[in-house]
């Protein structure tokens, strides 16, 4: 399999955010991305990655109750 790698605009648009948000997430290193001289580059599962790592679950009746029977 080749791997497809993309430009910081490419990124933005796979993410739906803005260049900005995707510049701020390299100046935090929040997010893996490799350079090639001066140049950044996105690996596809390296924004998979980032983006499930932020995932998060409904809230069901059960995860209810099991949180509430945690606090007491």
């Amino acid at each position: 399999m080749e791997k497809k790698y993309l430009t910081v605009d490419e990124a933005a648009v796979y993410l739906n955010t803005g260049v900005r948000f995707v510049r701020r997430l390299i100046a935090e290193r929040r997010i893996a991305f490799h350079k090639a001289g001066v140049h950044v580059r996105f690996a596809l599962e390296d924004l998979e990655s980032f983006m499930q790592a932020g995932r998060v679950e409904p809230i069901t009746r059960a995860s209810v109750r099991r949180d509430l029977g945690r606090a007491a």
